[in-house]
């Protein structure tokens, strides 16, 4: 009988039937489906002039657009390429699409980014890329942006696949396509209207242009608003490219969420929240194997046997069984599940707490995001907003018990309100909702052996706090990337792009040593002066102290026993209280052979006596 390890793992096939498991399952939220992005790309010749003409280096609109694009490609080759993008041009001199419409050209239809993709587009790039660009395609003056959407609504339906979203990135600088034309104007708001009722989202990536970009002309009926977005707040026009790609960045990847759980106030009132990760460890991703001889990828499927005959057994032939003691519980498949569910999914408030109560060494994982989900339940939103509101006027956070799911042990966990922050192109850095972060159980905390606090004297505080202030910078964990990941991606760009040699990744997580002793000056020698002795060096090698043998033979723990000891143990059922040392110990001095395991020891000491 296998041991329960492997079922609370979810190993095998169970794991592959609990991933299918739906909302009520648990509330857990799975997709199962890819996210497909589209970009339309405004191709006039408006999108290719530049708005400082005496300067060289400025990208046009067009270049802008291509560079966030390949960004794009490059992020999600990366991140999740079982993603399908796609990138149309409309306002072309030639026309490519599955409608024959005019002055529309298809580049490329949804499918996984690639290699290949990546180079096509990383053609469009710079003087000769605009070259490329007006050979291959041209530029035109008429087009139908109803037609453009029309043409990506049939990309979307030519997809086999199940799409968890649909979304279309639309770059341009024209504010007002159909100015001179209401009935283009007119059938291009009733498209964008048919593409929201079938799930199609619009986001604009709306470029500079002489006189600035007005988005209440036309657009402002054209986008798709999300029902946790705020009408009034849109973007501002983007003239530099680190902009562009701020914007591109937050409207990349749909919000996807862990759970959608009630959250529970009391007895009578309820709303439903959506639970969102905000941090996740970045891994390199595992090796894939593949048939040598097709280079095609090879799956792995787990069988169980009999030991006996070779007899191949099926998951109602086996059971789970756990050692307590020296006696074997076995349960079945139906009473391990029983045992993992500890209460419904859910958010329970317990009370409300100060802020300032919360203290660092509270720590215990990254936090997850609390979010309100109108969709399940009318009202969430007002509801939630209202608690928001009063936790940070009254600077109060909320404490809660947090069941992820049916088979998930309960979290206490605190609600940190957080406000809406704005930057500059009114780019949200911040959205408004609750921080959830766990809070330890007595278990997790560890009582640890700290020696005497050596205290020092005013002057050398004054000093390292000079030093301190010297070497303060402003530190967001946005700016420093993994050495390591980014390398390894580098490498397989390289391979995959036929480059010549790698980009070499700058480890930003090295300290600016000549920077830094800039910076000090003398202070560091000062410091040394203060604190070490006049013959420190901290590059020489540290002299361990060596201790007399009385001193080490006091600090040994103590191994013996007494026979009177041991069978009070074994009567009260408390030997396994006994460290690993003092069992071998008490084995040595009644001649017993007990193996290395704690639980032979206990076996054989108990049968020692028992028989004496």
């Amino acid at each position: 009988m296998s041991g329960w390890e492997s079922y609370y793992k979810n190993e095998g096939d169970e794991e592959e039937e609990e991933q299918h498991e739906g909302p009520e399952a648990g509330g857990e939220y799975k997709y199962s489906g890819r996210d497909s992005l589209i970009f339309l790309v405004d191709a006039s010749r408006a999108m290719f002039e530049s708005q400082n003409e005496g300067d060289e280096n400025e990208l046009t609109p067009f270049e802008m657009s291509t560079e966030c694009i390949l960004s794009v490609y490059t992020n999600k080759i990366i991140s999740s390429d079982r993603d399908l993008l796609a990138v149309v041009f409309y306002g072309t001199k030639k026309d490519k699409n599955s409608v024959n419409f005019k002055n529309i050209y298809v580049l490329q239809e949804l499918d996984n980014p690639g290699a290949k993709r990546v180079l096509e587009l990383d053609r469009f790039k710079g003087q000769l890329g605009k070259k490329h660009f007006q050979d291959l395609i041209g530029c035109g003056s008429d087009y139908s942006l109803s037609e453009a959407l029309w043409v990506c609504a049939n990309l979307f339906s030519d997809v086999q696949f199940k799409m968890s979203h649909k979304r279309i990135m639309l770059f341009t600088n024209e504010d007002d396509p159909h100015g001179n034309d209401s009935a283009k104007a007119s059938r291009a708001r009733t498209k964008a209207a048919d593409l929201r009722d079938t799930g199609i989202f619009l986001d604009l990536m709306h470029l500079k242009k002489p006189g600035g970009f007005d988005i209440s002309l036309f657009y402002r009926d054209i986008i798709s608003i999300a029902e946790d977005e705020d009408i009034g707040v849109h973007f501002e026009e983007s003239s530099k490219l680190e902009d562009l790609l701020r914007k591109v960045r937050a409207k990349e990847s749909k919000k996807r969420a862990l759970g959608r759980l009630k959250f529970k106030l009391s007895k009578d009132v309820a709303l439903t929240v959506g639970i969102y990760n905000l941090v996740q460890k970045a891994f390199r991703p595992p090796p894939v194997r593949l048939y040598r001889e097709t280079n095609e990828p090879v799956k792995t499927k787990t069988r169980t046997f009999n030991v006996n005959d070779g007899s191949l057994l099926l998951p109602s032939d086996t059971k789970r069984s756990q050692s307590y003691g020296s006696r074997q519980i076995v349960l079945e498949k139906e009473e391990t599940v029983q045992l993992k569910r500890f209460d419904e999914p859910g958010l329970i408030l317990v009370g409300f707490k100060p802020l300032i109560m919360l203290k660092k060494h509270h720590y215990l994982r990254p936090p997850l995001f609390v979010y309100p989900e109108e969709s399940v339940v009318n009202g969430s939103t007002a509801l939630f907003s209202a608690l928001l509101t009063k936790c940070l006027e009254k600077e109060v956070m909320a404490v809660c018990r947090y069941t992820p799911r049916h088979n998930s042990p309960p979290y206490f966990v605190t609600l940190v309100p957080q406000e809406e922050e704005l930057d500059d192109q009114k780019v949200q850095v911040t959205p408004p909702g609750f921080q959830l972060i766990f809070l330890p159980y007595a278990d997790d905390k560890r009582k640890v052996p700290f020696t005497e606090k050596v205290l020092a004297n005013p002057e050398q505080v004054d000093k390292m706090k000079a030093i301190v202030q010297k070497l303060r910078f402003s530190y967001r964990s946005d700016s420093f990337e993994n050495p390591v990941l980014q390398q390894h991606f580098r490498n397989l760009e390289a391979l995959a792009l036929d480059l010549m040699e790698p980009e070499q990744a700058v480890d930003l997580t090295l300290p600016k040593v000549e920077a830094m002793d800039k910076r000090l000056g003398s202070l560091v020698d000062e410091f040394k002066e203060l604190v070490y002795p006049p013959d420190y060096n901290p590059q020489g090698k540290t002299t361990k102290r060596k201790q007399d043998d009385e001193d080490s033979r006091n600090k040994r723990p103590k191994v013996e026993v007494s026979e009177e000891e041991l069978k009070a143990h074994i009567n009260k059922g408390t030997l396994g209280k006994l460290t690993v040392p003092m069992l071998k110990e008490a084995c040595r001095v009644y001649g017993l052979k007990g193996g290395m395991k704690k639980q032979e020891l206990l076996d054989a000491l108990t049968r020692h006596f028992q028989e004496g």
